[in-house]
């Protein structure tokens, strides 16, 4: 660890020498969308990429090599698996056939699964024999990826060999994979960091000022490490990338679906319409659902995911919501 990093926070590395392309593994991607893509670009600069996908499409990259047939994934040691948490249990039963406890596998999922909020790696566990496991998240985005821009990202899991072979995959000298080995702490991260998004987003509509937002954003930090805390998650995993480093990320300018949404419904435009704005896969509308009831049954605070469950369920109109986040009582920080 770095002498200059907190202690729990994400940790470097020293970027593994790639070689030349083909002699590591190929990497198989399931999910063709957007990332997905990104990903197999990313993946095919240091060797074989195989993209299991439905859809037809080219990649115009020789290293890459679309596939229909589940039982190709088997060639492959690192499997990345990028489809919305709605679609991965499909996915992974047809997949699960053909892996066994040789490989890994990776997912960028920012969904969680259920009331419990049980993360994408219980999914996997379930219905794969996979058991080394991880989750890559971040300020990591598809333009990142496909550009080589410099950025960074965190790898959780609990095996030191899936975050070598994710470095040995996508990093680059200009992008560098941190790794925890808190996986619950960065799969929590990932998906709530994205309530905190809407949030901001709205604010910024409202009319809030800089201080306020300032605000309004370290109580949502606060809020969702107390769930993650609730989850058995590490609460310094809150203040890393996967949660902080996203954050500030996406208010810098990353194009993130959760911002508009906020924005969109804050000028009044009804959920449907907020929605078809935001565009995307917005994994963290169902994550404020899921985490309102998850602190009604469990007794925690969850206030502004409790907001924007009401808002995009159309049970609450951007007035009372200003008033919602704003005027509760007053607590020690």
């Amino acid at each position: 660890m770095s002498p200059v990093e907190p202690e729990g926070l994400d940790r470097s590395y020293d970027a593994p020498d790639l070689g030349e392309a083909g002699e590591r593994p190929p990497v198989a991607v399931i999910g063709a969308g957007r990332f997905g893509r990104a990903l197999a670009q990313a993946a095919a600069r240091s060797g074989e990429v195989l993209v299991w996908s439905r859809r037809e499409l080219d990649l115009g990259d020789p290293n890459i090599r679309l596939t229909r047939a589940a039982t190709d994934l088997a060639s492959a040691e690192l499997i990345l698996l990028a489809v919305p948490s709605r679609y991965a249990a499909d996915a992974l039963e047809r997949a699960g056939h053909q892996l066994d406890g040789g490989h890994l596998i990776v997912h960028v999922s920012r969904g969680l699964l259920d009331d419990e909020l049980r993360t994408m790696s219980h999914l996997i566990k379930t219905l794969t024999p996979c058991r080394r496991i991880g989750a890559l998240a971040g300020p990591i985005s598809a333009e990142l990826l496909v550009d080589a821009s410099p950025g960074a990202g965190v790898v959780g899991s609990e095996f030191p060999e899936v975050v070598d072979a994710v470095r040995t995959a996508i990093a680059s000298p200009t992008l560098r994979i941190y790794d925890s080995d808190d996986l619950r702490g960065v799969e929590l991260a990932a998906a709530l960091t994205g309530l905190l998004l809407f949030t901001i987003g709205f604010a910024q509509r409202a009319g809030f000022g800089p201080a306020t937002i300032g605000a309004l954003t370290t109580r949502g930090v606060a809020e969702v490490a107390r769930i993650g805390r609730a989850l058995g998650a590490r609460v310094e995993t809150f203040g890393g990338l996967a949660c902080f480093g996203d954050l500030l990320a996406a208010v810098a300018g990353s194009d993130r679906p959760e911002i508009e949404l906020g924005r969109a419904l804050a000028e009044g435009a009804s959920p449907e319409q907020a929605r078809e704005r935001a565009g995307g896969s917005i994994e963290g509308i169902e994550v404020a659902h899921r985490v309102a009831a998850f602190g009604i049954r469990k007794k925690l605070r969850t206030p502004i995911a409790d907001v924007i469950s009401a808002l995009v369920e159309g049970r609450l109109d951007a007035s009372s919501a200003v008033h919602a986040l704003m005027g509760r009582r007053v607590t020690s920080e």
